[in-house]
């Protein structure tokens, strides 16, 4: 990890053997600071999003506003970063969907999601070597817009009940915050994957009430 926290800032040494939880709030950090830059205004809405979801441990306040305040001067080498944080995690690849899902969730926090953000985003994704049809189902989860349930579950409109069934539980089971916290995911941001999972099975009813009319 310390490619990445050295860029950032150079006063952090963390090595790459370091534990899963301080690397994905590196990741975080650097990350969305730059994602906060990339329209060219850092909205405070944004700021305060990315502090409810990486709550500080006290004493390390200051050092984490540094990181922050450093990696916003611009979104030069974010895509470096993205690189390194697919190679820390390619054991544990349902890991860069964490990140980018957190991601999504501070970009919306304004209420919308501009085109600077969402070319960010898309970059980002690509350097964690996931698919479009990923970058649909976890944006799916967050567009205020637009609550398509196929996409929040990624199946294709026409799936029988099995396979929306399937791709319901499998969504269950992956978002799960015992399974988040097993891929390292910091207990401080797991009040996502309750509202993650609150939406998966908001769009499993929906498709089960309205497209196949069943009631269990």
């Amino acid at each position: 990890m310390g490619a990445i926290a050295g860029t950032v800032a150079g006063h952090y040494a963390f090595d790459r053997e370091l534990d899963k939880e301080v690397a994905f709030t590196i990741a975080l950090i650097a990350l969305s600071a730059k994602m906060a830059k990339a329209d060219g205004i850092v909205s405070p809405v944004e700021v305060d999003a990315f502090y409810r979801i990486c709550r500080v441990p006290e004493g390390e306040q200051r050092n984490v506003a540094r990181v922050y305040k450093l990696a916003q001067e611009d979104i030069a080498g974010f895509e470096a970063y993205a690189r390194q944080v697919a190679e820390i995690f390619a054991d544990r690849p349902k890991v860069c969907e964490d990140v980018l899902d957190a991601l999504f969730y501070i970009a919306y926090a304004d209420g919308t999601l501009n085109h600077a953000e969402e070319i960010f985003l898309r970059r980002v994704a690509e350097n964690f070597a996931l698919n479009e049809a990923d970058f649909t189902r976890i944006h799916a989860r967050h567009n205020p817009d637009v609550f398509d349930p196929f996409a929040v579950l990624g199946i294709d409109p026409e799936a029988s009940f099995d396979v929306a069934r399937s791709a319901w539980l499998d969504a269950s089971r992956e978002n799960h915050p015992d399974q988040l916290q097993a891929r390292g995911v910091p207990v401080e941001i797991l009040h996502l994957a309750n509202d993650r999972m609150a939406i998966i099975n908001s769009a499993w009813e929906l498709i089960r009430k309205e497209q196949f009319n069943k009631d269990v």
